[in-house]
């Protein structure tokens, strides 16, 4: 290969496959200098240097200048075969180093083929890998239609780069809150926790740190237009926006939305909350399979034990010690149990309203 030749080779590889032109200079001198070693067979150290502005190449075999036309054909095949191994290792670097960078990040691309219940994603440069445990429940998919997730995991598998996704991630649900909602972007509204069982619920609390912003109707949307089209990418998914509070009197009310809170007994020793609801709001706050009263549980860090106000009434009228006396006597002091009945939800201050989509 001449020198001018081999400077269009380096120029190609850099802007085609975005490598460094001085890792493809090194690559192609270590291919050159591995086959120089097995076609002399010599004692002598064997170095080869290109001149990274003109493509000269200079060879040595100890003191001795190497013609690199001397290094014939059988030496050139080999070079060959380790400059396309290393071109591959430096692409496969490339790769890794862009797309390790966007963990947690949303791309987009296409559907290539299936391998089973894998959806092999057309990234563009590379293919991403969806899994059936990464997938929504009940969505489907055809070949070339657009898909979009997160970047969960990039892992190094020989020359490859495998880049795991995910659509059924928390963070895939925050990613898209944060690209429709200006003001969580811009960390005026903040994601103080989020929950969620994917193709089914999600939960999620914010806060704002400006009194002007209100942090659940910037998240709605005008006429709901920003949470709608995270409920459209996310094929119909119910999600809960809750407003954040400090006091778990008043967070865990929200939580538990859309069921209606008459009372609340708190034991902060324990972390447990019994949660007291109307006769006909007990199948609405635990929900389907549990799911309601397990997500507000993971929202809050709180475990929520959830009683009508009949059982809550039958308790104080047995013998045994009523609900609130058990909780006052077991730990007389305020800072670890609060009890909080009130005769209606409407008596509880949540601390502003919750939206459900």
């Amino acid at each position: 290969m001449d020198k001018e030749s081999l400077l269009r080779l380096v120029d190609s590889l850099h802007r085609d496959k975005e490598i460094a032109k001085d890792v493809v200079f090194q690559g192609i001198e270590a291919a050159l200098t591995t086959a120089a070693r097995k076609h002399f067979k010599s004692q002598e150290a064997v170095s080869i240097q290109i001149d990274r502005n003109t493509g000269e190449i200079l060879a040595k075999e100890g003191e001795h200048t190497i013609d690199p036309s001397e290094l014939g054909r059988i030496t050139a095949q080999t070079a060959k075969q380790v400059i396309i191994q290393k071109i591959r290792e430096a692409e496969r670097d490339v790769i890794y180093e862009d797309f390790f960078s966007r963990r947690g990040d949303i791309v987009s691309g296409t559907v290539q083929r299936f391998e089973g219940s894998t959806i092999i994603v057309n990234l563009g440069k590379t293919e991403g890998v969806l899994q059936r445990s990464e997938q929504i429940d009940g969505e489907h998919y055809n070949t070339n239609e657009r898909v979009r997730a997160i970047v969960y995991d990039v892992k190094k598998i020989g020359v490859r780069v495998r880049i795991l996704l995910s659509r059924a991630h928390p963070d895939f649900v925050r990613r898209l809150f944060e690209l429709e909602v200006p003001e969580i972007a811009e960390n005026t509204i903040e994601i103080k926790t989020l929950v969620r069982d994917p193709g089914h619920r999600t939960k999620i609390a914010v806060a704002s740190s400006d009194l002007n912003v209100d942090c659940v109707g910037a998240c709605v949307g005008v006429r709901g237009s920003r949470i709608k089209n995270i409920v459209d990418e996310l094929n119909g998914e119910k999600i809960d926006i809750i407003r954040w509070s400090d006091e778990p009197e008043v967070l865990l009310p929200n939580a538990l939305k859309p069921a209606e809170v008459s009372g609340i007994i708190l034991s902060a020793e324990n972390q447990v909350a019994t949660i007291v609801v109307p006769n006909d709001q007990l199948s609405l706050a635990i929900g389907k399979r549990g799911q309601n009263v397990r997500l507000a549980s993971r929202l809050t860090s709180w475990d929520i034990d959830i009683i009508t106000e009949s059982e809550f009434d039958e308790r104080q009228k047995s013998g045994a010690v009523g609900l609130a006396e058990a909780a006052a006597s077991n730990k007389k002091s305020s800072d670890n149990v609060n009890i909080t009945i009130t005769e209606s939800a409407e008596q509880i201050k949540t601390g502003g309203e919750k939206e459900e989509v």
